[in-house]
């Protein structure tokens, strides 16, 4: 068996926040509820992120040291997969297909009017809070580019006027 190392500094060298309680009891649910499982981390990791809407820094400690692996191996994962967010994002996630079927349909023009619209690159929230912009590479819409997803929905043959439409809809809801 691995020697834990779950008590080392986090790797960004700073002092790990607590989690708030109604965080921390979704963490150790999750953990309870998955640790088993064999590769748990990537389960775990997406389960956090699906409750709390990103993963928090106070959240690998726990992680870690249930799975008996050390920060660094969390956080690692945590920064690899470009899928985990360590911030809380806004209060819409746009998810925009970057690959290359929807490149030639006019993404590379889509992502730029996005980036424009929401004052944001990619993996960054607009000023207002409303909206998240992140990468994904591919949809599986291929045939129906560009495509998006604004939190879970599908939008296929986007323009930037229907961009637009999209975002403003989402603003007043």
């Amino acid at each position: 068996m691995k020697e834990s190392r779950a008590r080392t500094a986090p790797p960004h060298g700073g002092v790990v926040p607590a989690l708030p309680p109604e965080q921390g009891a979704v963490v150790r649910e999750v953990i309870v509820r998955l640790q088993q499982q064999p590769g748990a981390l990537l389960p775990i990791l997406h389960a956090v992120q699906d409750a709390v809407g990103y993963v928090p820094d106070g959240a690998v400690g726990p992680i870690a040291h249930a799975l008996n692996l050390s920060r660094a191996e969390v956080h690692g994962v945590l920064s690899f997969y470009h899928w985990f967010r360590r911030e809380p994002p806004g209060r819409h996630v746009l998810h925009l297909c970057r690959a290359e079927a929807c490149q030639a349909l006019g993404a590379t023009a889509l992502e730029e009017h996005a980036r424009r619209a929401l004052g944001t690159d990619f993996h960054g929230t607009s000023a207002d809070g409303a909206v998240t912009l992140e990468p994904v590479y591919c949809l599986g819409n291929c045939a129906c580019g560009p495509s998006l997803l604004l939190d879970g929905e599908l939008h296929a043959r986007v323009t930037p006027q229907r961009f637009d439409a999209l975002i403003a809809e989402a603003r007043k809801a």
